[in-house]
């Protein structure tokens, strides 16, 4: 967006240097009339970033706001000191300022693109980045409706009502047209990871970055850097690498780092998975071991459905660049499937690289604090050494520190979701055991399903199964023992080690534990 502002903007007048050497500066326009080197530097330009507007309450998102335009507006003071503007308008002018209301701000965009326009003789181009940012924080925040009358009433005065623009350009990774934000807005072409238009100008190519790295004397690393920081996809486009994380990997002498995930705004991705439902946790759970997933797409973000609809939040990591497109199949009547879905698409999805998948790690990792991951890792020693007595202790303590993280959070204590918790909980042990076991849960086995299952990658080494159980008095379970025992119950009558049988493993060396919920309280036996 930087580059943009620095090709159009009036400001940059005369600035050759910056694009000479460069495919636009000889290049031609489409009908051949002229070339767009002649386009460079001759209109004005707002160009603002609501990056940084991220806030927990409504008010204090308004008054970010109002902090960035207020900033536009002082950096163009130039514009009060001739004949330009009228008195009144040089009144409105100097009252822009930090804490403007809401009325205020709403036209503010559509002012200045006024002013500027006037005093320049040529209508304004507007370019914003991370619109979407503030509205993220709005929903994780829970001040949604608010933010959403807020930006409908800046953006159609902006973009859709203003008769000084010549061109707008907005980014961010959701398109929440679906929620009125955009309603206004029926001039927008809209330009996602999975359109064909521009899908070479997101990212550096693989060419690109290899003749980076041989430039900058790190030619050998090519593969590595493939693994860590291949893989984005746009329209049918794939090897695109994420530029950021080329140049720091560049300027950083080869030294490997999560540096574009350490710089994204990750709170909503954070809060849909941790707070999933188990589906949510397992797809995450086949994603970070390496698999792939499948789910419908909808590119169009609805942010009230994202805590209800799986394939939202699959959307949305699409959208944010976390996941990557394999495949797409679309369903038709030949598939034996209902009529009604046909004409669906269904995408096969995989985690877009090596660096996402250390940035989901530590995510995971995050969601237990120190405390509870000194008893999580406590747990852990105490179970492959089999001491059932400390098993106890340790997840009775993680429980009550987490069950809260995990559940939904608005359901009455003794209706709390325990899967939920569980599939959190082997979340962790993939993040935290993945190099000495495979981990499974919610598999067929036998004759039913297990919830979950841990094979070690040494044959000669311990496996488990675990049964999670909630009291149920509907089953004539009285105590969280008469849970416990219907839990074990279950584990022998479906047979649930038949798995572990047929890869090789022993009945010794299988251990079955039942653990049984009551609200927060776990007995694991």
């Amino acid at each position: 967006m930087s580059m943009i502002e620095c090709f159009f903007s009036n400001k940059y007048a005369g600035r050759e240097d910056l694009f000479e050497g460069l495919s636009i500066w000889d290049e031609l326009s489409q009908n051949e009339d002229f070339r767009y080197r002649d386009l460079q530097g001759i209109f004005p330009v707002i160009f603002l970033s609501f990056a940084n507007i991220k806030a927990t309450k409504y008010e204090d998102m308004q008054y970010k706001v109002s902090e960035v335009i207020a900033e536009l507006y002082e950096q163009n003071r130039y514009l009060i000191e001739g004949t330009i503007l009228s008195d009144n308008e040089k009144k409105y002018y100097n009252s822009m300022t930090w804490g403007a209301s809401d009325t205020m701000l709403s036209s503010s965009l559509r002012q200045m693109s006024n002013f500027l326009q006037r005093y320049h003789g040529r209508e304004v181009i507007i370019l914003l980045d991370e619109y979407d940012t503030p509205m993220q924080e709005a929903w994780i925040s829970g001040y949604w409706d608010e933010a959403a009358e807020f930006f409908r009433s800046l953006f159609n005065s902006t973009f859709k009502t203003n008769p000084y623009l010549h061109r707008g350009l907005i980014t961010g990774i959701t398109r929440i047209s679906k929620e009125s934000i955009f309603s206004d807005l029926n001039n927008l072409e809209v330009v996602t990871t999975t359109s064909h238009k521009y899908a070479t100008a997101f990212g550096f190519t693989e060419p690109e970055v290899f003749q980076a790295l041989e430039t900058a004397g790190l030619g050998e690393e090519k593969q590595n850097v493939r693994k860590w920081y291949d893989g984005f996809v746009f329209g049918n486009v794939s090897d695109i690498y994420n530029p950021w994380s080329i140049v720091s990997f560049i300027s950083k002498k080869g030294r490997y780092d999560t540096y574009w995930s350490n710089t994204s705004g990750n709170g909503l991705v954070n809060s849909l998975i941790q707070k999933g439902n188990s589906v949510t946790k397992q797809m995450m759970e086949e994603l970070l071991q390496g698999k792939s997933i499948e789910a419908q797409i909808d590119e169009q973000i609805v942010f009230n459905q994202l805590t209800d609809n799986t394939n939202a939040v699959w959307s949305l990591l699409l959208a944010t660049g976390y996941l990557k497109v394999l495949k797409t199949e679309k369903i038709t009547q030949n598939n034996d499937m209902d009529s009604e879905n046909e004409g669906d698409v269904w995408y096969t999805l995989l985690l877009t690289n090596f660096e996402v998948k250390r940035m989901f790690r530590k995510m995971v990792k995050g969601w237990f604090s120190s405390d509870t991951e000194l008893y999580y890792n406590e747990f852990i020693n105490a179970l492959l050494n089999d001491n059932i007595k400390k098993m106890n202790t340790f997840m009775n303590k993680v429980a009550l520190n987490t069950f809260s993280s995990f559940d939904s959070g608005n359901k009455p204590s003794g209706q709390t979701e325990p899967e939920r918790f569980y599939h959190g909980f082997v979340l962790g042990m993939v993040v935290n055991l993945s190099d000495t076991y495979k981990i499974r849960s919610n598999r067929e086995s036998g004759y039913g399903r297990y919830d979950v299952l841990m094979e070690p990658f040494d044959k000669n080494g311990k496996a488990f199964i675990f049964e999670f159980k909630v009291l149920d008095s509907d089953e004539n379970e009285i105590t969280l023992e008469d849970t416990l025992a219907n839990a074990h119950i279950q584990i022998n009558e479906k047979q649930y080690e038949a798995e572990l049988i047929s890869e090789g493993f022993m009945p010794a060396q299988i251990r079955k534990y039942g653990f049984a919920f009551q609200g927060k309280i776990c007995l694991i036996g």
